[in-house]
């Protein structure tokens, strides 16, 4: 990327371009600058331990975050950390006791209920990590079935469930360290733990949850263990955001963390390389082919040079289109 934002590439191009009706032009501009300030919002929740900071951080560029509300431990708020379009709310987890749940779960319902400037709702997607080390997830039950779905309204596609630490499921045992994936064991077994977790959350609330697993991985001293399956947690993620926001996600991606090892159930790069652009020409409304071609064009020489988690993707612009 040459400018600080990627989508000041696409402006530029388009601003210089000669082949572009002025009309058409500034309609493009117009929108772009618009997605520009975009933000979405995340709420992110779970038990202690379960591993939101680091999944947090393998995810996004968390290093030029700002810390916003809640900074102080003894308040025990929703923390609020922005980037450039991605907001996220690290909200504490049940299971510190009665009284101490009883302000977090306020605080939860609180937020889930917060509208922005629009009056839309504010939270675009509420994720809750479960911990995939622990057999009791109780408490994880208890925040998705009791605090979260009964306070989302009509729209639980904003409810995204996902189980971290799939290495240490069993105990460690089962994982291919040198693959960096589970082993058919393994992976029967956290198959059936998603199966678990989506007919208890089913039983208790009518609500159908598919949750997946993943590994955030993690770096401590000289030993690094590279995530597993956050390919396939940020498709999801793009999935469940609304469509026209989409496109400035990719702006806060981690472009150091490597997305590569999966289960390689599904085409998860593919996918949100796709969604990110579909979401860029959502967002430059109605105009000619030759202008929406000009925006993919760009926009995928920018985020083929700009994110490892679309390198191995190559920038066909045919297949995008369907030609």
């Amino acid at each position: 990327m040459t400018n600080e934002h990627y989508l000041d590439d696409i402006i530029s191009s388009i601003n210089h371009a000669e082949d572009i009706n002025e009309a058409e032009k500034n309609q493009v501009l117009r929108n772009l600058a618009k997605l520009k300030q975009t933000k979405v919002n995340l709420l992110v929740t779970g038990a202690t331990g379960c591993g939101k900071s680091s999944t947090i951080n393998a995810m996004f560029n968390f290093d030029q975050a700002k810390v916003g509300q809640g900074v102080d431990p003894e308040t025990m708020t929703i923390q609020k950390f922005e980037m450039n379009n991605v907001v996220v709310f690290d909200s504490p987890g049940l299971g510190d006791g009665l009284e101490a749940d009883k302000r977090h779960s306020e605080n939860i319902i609180n937020k889930l209920y917060e509208k922005d400037d629009n009056g839309e709702m504010l939270i675009d997607l509420v994720l809750v990590i479960l911990d995939g080390s622990s057999r009791d997830l109780g408490t994880s039950f208890e925040l998705i079935n009791s605090v979260i779905i009964p306070n989302l309204g009509d729209d639980n596609s904003r409810l995204l469930v996902a189980i971290n630490q799939a290495d240490m499921a069993m105990k460690g045992r089962h994982w291919e360290y040198e693959k960096n994936q589970p082993d058919t064991t393994l992976m029967e077994f956290l198959d059936e733990k998603v199966l678990s977790t989506s007919r208890r959350i089913k039983e208790a609330t009518g609500v159908d949850v598919v949750p997946i697993y993943y590994s955030a991985g993690y770096k401590e001293a000289n030993e690094i263990q590279q995530p597993y399956n956050l390919s396939k947690l940020l498709a999801f993620i793009l999935r469940h955001t609304k469509p026209e926001k989409r496109a400035v996600i990719a702006q806060d991606i981690n472009k150091e963390t490597n997305f590569t090892y999966s289960d390689g159930l599904g085409e998860y790069v593919e996918e949100i390389r796709e969604s990110l652009l579909d979401s860029l020409i959502r967002s430059v409304g109605q105009v000619g082919e030759k202008v929406v071609e000009k925006v993919v064009t760009v926009a995928s020489k920018v985020l083929d040079t700009g994110w490892k988690v679309l390198k191995s993707v190559g920038g066909s612009i045919a297949r995008f289109f369907g030609f």
